[in-house]
């Protein structure tokens, strides 16, 4: 005959979603973590603003909640943003009607000449501070110089124009596409245009587009203000804001949707402020249910309930991925890893909230962490997350048989 028995792998459970190693983990075995949200948490959260406006509020009570003791400002003027996909020496462009160059150093202007073999022009360093302008012949496959330029410079004069990417694929862009030097030899390709005309190319690749009107239009009012703040900051650089997560994701004029265009529209010019400044207006997709803090007063710790509202479809209010033991070790750095647990929340939300430390104990030794660079280092969704112990395992077990 055969005994079911149960054996109870390398994992223990303490109270408060604490999780600790009672032996040594083999290399391969998995250990799972749930999770809440995806993001830092703080400011607005994307899927709560849908939720919010599903259930009736306005963009204004939405962003009221999630930037509290801020009051509506205004902010228009133009921004400059780094194109990161362009790594070219430097800046080329479609030919169009209507295409100019400007010279930035001693500000003329000159409207490059359209023939039907001309399909392309560039703007390349020259010389210690100038540049050159050149233009590609289709037909014969090369480049001519057209003119030399006593400064940087940027194209200008179309509507939107055409920016060739390394990879010969073409991106529209509002405004005036600048040749900046920033470091190193390449020349870095900057879109300056108006901050409403930028906002169209961000909202849609922040939110859904599907989204309610009111969750639109406080996106916009977040990613305008987030702007307006960076701007401010941007000193002497020759840029406000890159266009990656890093910053806030810009598509340009490709990306633009009719119902962002009307969001922005509806909320033209509006920001939040903070004694009479611009805030940092962040925003993440989900905070899991409860807002995250940060430096500034208005970065509070609350329960936010629009977040895994009814229908909102919210895919990150939670989630749960699987780690090796040798994930887990290479990322804590204590050698073999003996236990491994969490050692502070913030107690706001379910499972008493984001985690605020963890302590990793090894073969070498012991190392504290903070809820945030687990997340990095793990590479989780956000710093609200619980280590579940593998399960116990039943075994089928064969014995001798019985007599009689």
């Amino acid at each position: 005959m055969k005994r079911r028995i149960a054996v109870l792998l390398v994992l223990a459970t303490l109270p408060s979603g604490l999780a600790v190693a009672v032996e040594p983990l083999e290399p391969q075995a998995n250990t799972t973590i749930t999770g809440r949200g995806y993001g830092h948490g703080r400011g607005m959260s994307q899927y709560g603003a849908q939720g919010a406006a599903l259930a009736g509020q306005t963009a204004k009570q939405i962003l009221d909640f999630y930037y509290p003791g801020t009051a509506t400002g205004k902010a228009t003027g133009n921004i400059r943003i780094r194109l990161t996909a362009d790594s070219t020496d430097g800046v080329r462009v479609a030919s169009a009607n209507k295409l100019k160059v400007r010279d930035l150093k001693t500000g003329t202007v000159y409207t490059l000449p359209k023939a039907s073999t001309r399909n392309q022009w560039s703007i390349d360093p020259h010389g210690e501070h100038g540049t050159r302008v050149s233009s590609f012949d289709a037909k014969k496959r090369t480049w001519t110089l057209w003119r030399t330029l006593k400064g940087m410079a940027q194209f200008e004069g179309p509507a939107v124009i055409a920016l060739v990417l390394p990879d010969g694929r073409q991106a529209g862009y509002r405004g005036v596409l600048r040749a900046a030097d920033t470091a190193g030899a390449h020349l870095d390709t900057i879109n300056a245009l108006s901050l409403e005309a930028y906002l169209r190319g961000v909202v849609p690749r922040e939110a859904i587009v599907s989204w309610r009107p009111a969750a639109l239009q406080a996106q916009a009012v977040a990613a305008r203000t987030y702007s307006a703040y960076h701007r401010q900051r941007a000193g002497s650089r020759a840029y406000d804001l890159c266009d990656t997560i890093a910053c806030q994701v810009y598509g340009g004029y490709g990306s633009e949707k009719a119902p962002t265009n009307t969001a922005i529209a509806a909320t033209a010019g509006q920001i939040r402020l903070y004694r009479n400044t611009p805030i940092i207006a962040e925003f993440s997709s989900s905070n899991g249910g409860a807002t995250a803090a940060g430096g500034a007063p208005y970065q509070l710790v609350k329960v936010d309930s629009w977040d895994a509202y009814p229908d909102n479809r919210n895919p990150n209010v939670s989630w749960s991925v699987t780690r090796t033991s040798a994930q887990l070790q290479a990322a804590f750095g204590v050698g073999a890893l003996r236990s491994l647990k969490v050692t502070g929340r913030t107690g706001v939300g379910p499972a008493d909230g984001r985690v605020l430390s963890v302590e990793a104990v090894g073969a070498s030794g012991k190392k504290l962490f903070s809820g945030d660079q687990v997340r990095a280092k793990l590479g989780l969704r956000s710093a609200w997350f619980t280590f579940v112990p593998p399960q116990p395992t039943t075994l089928d077990i064969p014995t001798e048989p019985e007599i009689g």
